[in-house]
């Protein structure tokens, strides 16, 4: 018989049965209770006390004094020191009081003018007056010229008188013509503020013009040449308060800005030629009269008629030119009084009107001491002095002190 096997247990996981989950206790497992404080720290080990710091000796406290030591026997005994005296202290002194002439040289802002310099009247006089000279000049150069180099000795000789404003060549005017020479540093230290103030109140540059100086102890006096050059005596700068000193040195300036010192170099010069030829020629003359006074008296007679014929042959020929130099002299030094007077009103303008007055009244008083001393000498020696002639009066080139002080009293006025 056969016996039919159980049939095998599905492996399907969705006909299996789900198994049964596992019981837990209904109340949690009961655990030991901590201790309520927290445990104290472990106990570290105790370190020592610190100690006192060791006691320092005090300063301010006495220190006993050094053992004494045995001195050797002095030989010579010394002397006695002099107590030291009390100082005594300094009692203020007060400042000297300024000169009624001193004047502030502080620097400050300065305004420079546009047109620095200008021809003023009097330039323009003294070219035109030189303008027979130059004529002459221009003559004798040519004759010079065609017999030796041809014509570019003219040309030279018209374009030398660019040198006239030449730095180099001014320094050669200024130590053989003018016997002027450099400053010193404390000459310079005492004539640059005044100079600078000067210019500042003029509206110019001050350092266009170079500062010479003259030696020269007994004369208040000043020069203004060719285009740069001011110069000064060592009288008038170690006498003079700053504010007169100013004064002279404006006036100079007045005549570098009017053109009055270039006019007067560059007409000179371009006179010398002519001059010179005049000199020549009236020595030839004088030489020759002589020779034929000595011969003859006729023969003497014959060549003063030649130079007489000569001279007016010379004279038609030239349309009286030489005439016209022979007066140039005269007509000159009164143009040379005329500028002097408008130097002056340019110092005044400047504010420096009762300085100048000032220093014209002190030149006034040196020249009449100097005369009073001829007088005196020409007394002892039984002699008097000559008068001064009209001709010398016409050919002075600086006005009297009394018409300058008479052109300076529109600004002495309260």
């Amino acid at each position: 018989m056969t016996t039919t096997p159980n049939p095998p247990e599905s492996t399907d996981p969705r006909t299996a049965a789900e198994p049964t989950p596992p019981q837990y206790p209904e109340q949690p497992p009961a655990y030991p209770a901590g201790p309520t404080q927290p445990p104290a720290p472990p106990a570290y080990p105790a370190y020592p006390a610190r100690s006192a710091p060791p006691a320092y000796p005090d300063p301010t406290a006495q220190t006993p004094p050094p053992p004494a030591y045995p001195q050797p026997p002095a030989q010579h005994a010394a002397p006695p020191q002099p107590q030291p005296q009390p100082a005594i202290p300094p009692q203020p002194t007060t400042p000297a009081p300024l000169h009624a002439h001193h004047i502030s040289t502080d620097q400050r802002r300065v305004y420079l003018k546009a047109h620095q310099r200008h021809t003023d009247a009097t330039a323009f006089g003294t070219l035109l007056l030189y303008l027979p000279h130059f004529l002459s000049s221009l003559l004798v150069v040519s004759l010079v010229s065609l017999v030796s180099v041809g014509g570019l000795g003219i040309l030279a000789w018209l374009l030398s008188g660019l040198l006239v404003i030449h730095r180099p060549t001014e320094e050669v005017i200024a130590r053989r013509m003018l016997g002027l020479r450099h400053p010193t540093q404390e000459e310079f230290a005492r004539l640059a503020p005044v100079w600078q103030e000067v210019a500042a109140r003029a509206g110019v540059d001050a350092q266009n013009y170079q500062l010479w100086i003259e030696e020269n102890d007994t004369d208040l006096n000043a020069v203004a040449a060719a285009g740069h050059i001011v110069g000064v005596t060592t009288f008038a700068l170690n006498r003079l308060p700053n504010g007169e000193l100013a004064a002279v040195l404006a006036h100079e300036l007045g005549h570098h800005v009017g053109g009055h010192a270039w006019a007067s170099l560059l007409g000179y010069w371009y006179a010398l030629p002519a001059r010179l030829a005049y000199r020549v020629i009236r020595f030839l003359a004088l030489v020759t009269l002589r020779v034929a006074a000595f011969f003859s008296v006729l023969g003497f007679l014959v060549i003063a008629l030649f130079l007489g014929l000569f001279a007016f042959a010379t004279l038609t020929t030239l349309y009286g030119l030489p005439l016209l130099i022979l007066a140039a002299p005269y007509a000159l030094a009164a143009v040379g009084r005329r500028a002097e007077l408008r130097a002056d009103q340019h110092a005044a303008a400047l504010g420096f009107a009762p300085m100048l007055a000032s220093v014209l009244h002190q030149m006034y008083g040196a020249d009449q001491a100097a005369k009073q001393q001829a007088a005196l000498a020409a007394r002892a020696a039984g002699t008097r002095l000559p008068k001064e002639s009209a001709i010398a009066k016409l050919l002075a080139t600086h006005p009297d002190h009394h018409t300058r002080l008479h052109h300076l009293q529109p600004w002495l006025q309260p």
